[in-house]
């Protein structure tokens, strides 16, 4: 009988959240197991390691759950400090500047591209005007944060970009989907640049499926896993 793995992702491939946590393993070199649920279903594993949200994702750690992406993240950062690069910037109130950007992410990205896709009701214009309003801010916020260099995070991808990053692939689906025009050089030149340079980095170029393969999905299913992702 096979050892269970020390590290396990409970998820689906297709949500930005699990995405977030498979970016920062791959960053500390971390190996796991991914234990990929089925759309529509909740597993008894997964009901069992998050009984209080029951969704996903889940990092499994020697059997100890922990819930929530953003907050994985950081535990990731935490526990495997010593390998890779941080993830989390050091100085603190570059830290708490960093999450309040990613908290903004997700109050404005995911009902924004669910209305954008039509699995929620709602204005699509006004979906798209948020969208890209956030967008116009996190580029000036790229701009002061980055100081010039490659990513959010400097010179290596930080927890801003793994905030930000997990959405890429699908913003980029809505577009497709939707007809409009988001993540544009013309409109947000450096996080289009950023965007491109991000999902090219060893330790995301797997974890970020491109956007024909989410609107596959988006057809197949008409939710990007909605039924069972966390809300952020």
């Amino acid at each position: 009988m096979s050892e269970t793995p020390a590290v396990r992702v409970i998820g689906l491939w297709s949500s930005p959240f699990v995405i977030r946590v498979l970016i920062a393993l791959k960053l500390k070199g971390v190996e796991y197991e991914f234990v990929e649920e089925v759309v529509g279903k909740k597993s008894e594993l997964l009901l069992k390691s998050n009984p209080v949200h029951k969704k996903i994702p889940v990092l499994l750690h020697h059997g100890k759950p922990i819930s929530e992406s953003l907050v994985i993240v950081q535990y990731i950062d935490e526990v495997w400090s010593s390998d890779g690069p941080a993830i989390l910037p050091a100085d603190r109130y570059a830290r708490a500047v960093e999450r309040f950007w990613a908290q903004y992410i997700d109050g404005v990205f995911p009902p924004a591209i669910l209305t954008l896709k039509g699995t929620d009701d709602g204005d699509k214009d006004e979906a798209a005007g948020k969208l890209s309003a956030a967008l116009q801010l996190l580029e000036e916020a790229f701009v002061k944060l980055s100081h010039g260099k490659h990513y959010f995070g400097g010179d290596s991808v930080g927890y801003l970009d793994i905030a930000l990053g997990s959405y890429v692939g699908l913003v980029k689906a809505v577009e497709k989907i939707a007809g409009v025009s988001l993540l544009d050089e013309a409109k947000v030149p450096n996080l289009a640049v950023w965007a491109d340079r991000l999902c090219a980095h060893p330790a995301v170029v797997d974890a970020i499926p491109d956007a024909d393969k989410f609107v596959e999905f988006s057809v197949k299913y008409g939710s990007f896993s909605k039924p069972i992702n966390a809300p952020k």
